[in-house]
């Protein structure tokens, strides 16, 4: 059995972000989805994020939620079809009500921008051109 990753994010307001990363084209696992908690897929069988209302996500952990507006606990990073694929996610993020954290990079062999989404998460987005990777 392949390994899958479950990234947890804590949400301010779960039917917001919901509608967020739906114009940005991900579906959610109604199985694992009720008014505390939402599983978004990222990558069929494989890559998943459990969107957790702040409230239940604090009930796993006795630490401090961090606040991803002021704060960075961790950058999630994608990789992409193309350039175009990139451009277009951050665009649809942008236009659904998130951030730009900093601007385009082009490093040649790799291309990436991000996006904050609506609780300061980013989500970095890359694209590497096949054989391009210097060695």
């Amino acid at each position: 059995m392949a390994t899958q990753i479950f990234v947890n994010l804590p949400v301010k307001d779960l039917k917001r972000s919901v509608a967020f990363f739906t114009a940005l084209g991900y579906t959610f696992n109604p199985q694992f989805t009720d008014e505390n908690a939402t599983c978004m897929i990222v990558s069929e069988e494989h890559i998943y994020v459990m969107l957790l209302v702040d409230t239940y996500f604090q009930t796993f952990t006795s630490k401090t939620i961090v606040d991803a507006k002021t704060s960075t606990e961790v950058l999630l990073c994608l990789s992409c079809e193309s350039r175009a694929q990139v451009d277009d996610l951050v665009g649809k993020a942008v236009a659904a009500g998130g951030t730009t954290p900093t601007p385009a990079k082009d490093h040649g062999f790799m291309y990436q921008h991000a996006y904050q989404d609506l609780d300061g998460h980013v989500w970095e987005l890359v694209y590497m051109a096949p054989g391009a990777v210097p060695g």
